[in-house]
Order: structure tokens, then C-alpha cells, then sequence
């Protein structure tokens, strides 16, 4: 992967290894820059698009190589799909080395689907997200019981068959709210 401008994301940061951002360990880039700006977001230093650090496609796929024990990559943010089309990228090196690939948004994913329509690299990162949890932080809705959701209104969508995979590996607590979880389905 070239170093030129198409192949470099801006990170707010990088966790090299995470058990708190999706099922198993986890590699995951945090990036810079959010549209949405939710009241009570707990990473408000990732809403601007300037600052961060650019961090080229191959450093990133390199680094993720030195961690065996992660599952796959999860990209969170900020609003990942801000930079769709390099994370897009990411994903696919990192399916072809063997992981699994989730990604964080304040869209829901219907909007997600009405804006890939319009720009390829929105298109292109949903086909590479296996496990998509969707929805904007809703302060009202704020749960700290439900598994890698914030609020109570946030979605865990399987968009492949490893990504209902990763949905078996969510716990679903006896008590305390709900997470949606909507299963791919083989057509």
C-alpha cells in the first residue's frame, strides 16, 4: 500500500490490543473527525477533522500484524464512515489476513445504504464491515449494562456470516436493556 494521500487516515488514536470495543481482542482506530457531535460523546477530542495524526494504510496493516491474538479490527471514532473509503481498504487487507472487521457509526445503517448510492467508499466499507453497530449516542438512552453499545437505541447489525458470528460471541444479559441485533441473512 502506497503512502500518497489516498492511502493515509486520520487517527484521533490506535488500541494495539482492546477487549471493550467488540467480541474478543481487538485492533482498533479510533479516527478523527464526527459529524454528529452527541451530547455526552466520550470522544468528544475525535469531533473536529483537523488534528490527530495521519497514519498511512500499510502502518496500520503492518502494526495489526504484530498482534496474532486480535480477532480482527474494529474502527470507531469520530465517524469512521468520514473516511470510508481507506478504511475500506484496511478491511479488506485484513480479511485476507484472516479477521473480522467492525465498525462503529452514528448513522443508522439505512442511511448508510441511501448515502453509498451517492459516494462508492460508503459502499465499499459496508461490504467490508462484518458486524456494524449503528445508531448516534443518546444521552437519555445511556446504558452501561448493554455489551459495546452506548445507548440504549444503538443497533448490532451482522452485514456477512462472520459478522452473525461475532453476534453469538455478544453476551445477552438475563437483565437490563436490550440491544437490537438484526442477523445477516444468505440470500
Amino acid at each position: 500500500m502506497d503512502d500518497d494521500k489516498e492511502n493515509l487516515i486520520r487517527l484521533a488514536s490506535l488500541v494495539e490490543e482492546s477487549i471493550v470495543d467488540g467480541p474478543g481482542l481487538r485492533f482498533v482506530l479510533f479516527t478523527q473527525g464526527c459529524p454528529h457531535r452527541c451530547l455526552g460523546c466520550h470522544n468528544p477530542e475525535t469531533h473536529l477533522p483537523i488534528g490527530g495524526t495521519l497514519v498511512s494504510l500499510g502502518q496500520i496493516v503492518a502494526l495489526y500484524q504484530e498482534h496474532i491474538d486480535c480477532r480482527g479490527v474494529t474502527f470507531s471514532g469520530g465517524e469512521p464512515f468520514s473516511q470510508a473509503s481507506s478504511l475500506a481498504r484496511v478491511a479488506q487487507a485484513i480479511h485476507k489476513l484472516g479477521g473480522d472487521v467492525i465498525t462503529y457509526t452514528g448513522y443508522y445503517f439505512e442511511r448508510l445504504q441511501n448515502l453509498g448510492s451517492e459516494d462508492s467508499g460508503i459502499s465499499d466499507l459496508l461490504k467490508e464491515t462484518d458486524l456494524l453497530i449503528d445508531g448516534p449516542f443518546v444521552l437519555e438512552k445511556r446504558s452501561l449494562e448493554s455489551p459495546f453499545v452506548g445507548s440504549t437505541n444503538q443497533r448490532l447489525v451482522a452485514l456477512s456470516p462472520a459478522g452473525n458470528r461475532l453476534l453469538e460471541d455478544v453476551p445477552i444479559l438475563p437483565e437490563g436493556p436490550m440491544t437490537l441485533r438484526i442477523q445477516y441473512k444468505v440470500s
